[in-house]
């Protein structure tokens, strides 16, 4: 890929952040102690071992003559311990770069109250959807009862998708079709309110393409729109549950949604959700 000014921006992005970085954060076997360390944060070959590349290839990156891979460029992410409003911005730099076509709503990150408040609930699963369902954020229980988000690039990270086609989650739910049909009748409505949203346009084409369930219900041209409600879930470790679903709107953030699972006190599922949490 040539260079780009989004390239280049992205790459010094990535330079500030290195230099902010304390190697006492760093595993002691990624940073060298025997030599006087002549920069500040972490040398490019600390970053590059962290991201499981040559040298060559993170220089390349921070001189904007390189767009890191989906799975490299999450390795970054993590290693500069970005803020969600610097995530939001490395990415757009990065799909600018690629020539991605980005609609604004939703897209940058969760907005910071939401993201205070998942940082703070360790005991239910919650994560935070944007405009056509996209994942903008998750917390380590959210991970542990659906999947692990991270593992997904940030461009495929989208709950309808990853319903459709993660194998592990069409398995998580007892009535699949229900809570797939669901999904596309959310989309559906989506489209309605933006029919001119390419990233939804792109994201029906792709799912019409991968499943034969998505196609069929998307011409049905059914809408839905729910704030609650309770699924039975076939959990690999934890076993069936029935939980219960909560949707949550903020002011500051009408397109933005805090989703929350819980369970009835007191229940055997109540105690198999306390157990993978923890």
């Amino acid at each position: 890929m040539p260079s780009s000014p989004q390239l280049k921006a992205l790459g010094d992005f990535f330079r500030v952040r290195r230099g902010e970085v304390s190697p006492d954060a760093i595993p002691a076997n990624v940073v060298s102690t025997s030599t006087r360390r002549r920069v500040a944060g972490l040398r490019r070959e600390e970053v590059a071992q962290l991201a499981a590349v040559s040298t060559d290839y993170y220089t390349r990156v921070e001189q904007g003559r390189l767009a890191p891979s989906d799975q490299v460029f999450e390795t970054l992410c993590r290693t500069f311990a970005l803020s969600s409003e610097q995530r939001a911005y490395a990415e757009d730099l990065l799909n600018h770069a690629r020539g991605y076509l980005m609609s604004a709503p939703g897209r940058e990150a969760a907005h910071d109250r939401l993201q205070l408040l998942l940082d703070q609930l360790t005991d239910l699963p919650a994560l935070v959807l944007g405009p056509r369902m996209d994942v903008l954020a998750w917390n380590a229980p959210a991970a542990a009862l659906i999947t692990d988000f991270a593992r997904i690039p940030a461009a495929d990270r989208n709950y309808v998708s990853i319903t459709f086609t993660a194998p592990e989650v069409k398995d998580l739910y007892e009535d699949w079709p229900s809570v797939a049909r669901t999904c596309v009748g959310i989309l559906r409505r989506e489209a309605a309110e933006n029919p001119d949203d390419p990233e939804l346009a792109a994201l029906v084409g792709r799912l019409s393409i991968a499943s034969d369930d998505f196609r069929r219900w998307w011409a049905e041209h059914r809408v839905a729109e729910q704030d609650f409600g309770a699924k039975v879930m076939i959990h690999p470790t934890a076993g069936r549950m029935r939980l219960n679903w909560d949707s949550f709107t903020y002011a500051g953030a009408a397109r933005q949604q805090l989703i929350l699972w819980s369970a009835d006190p007191g229940t055997p599922d109540a105690q198999a959700l306390s157990t993978l949490v923890t």
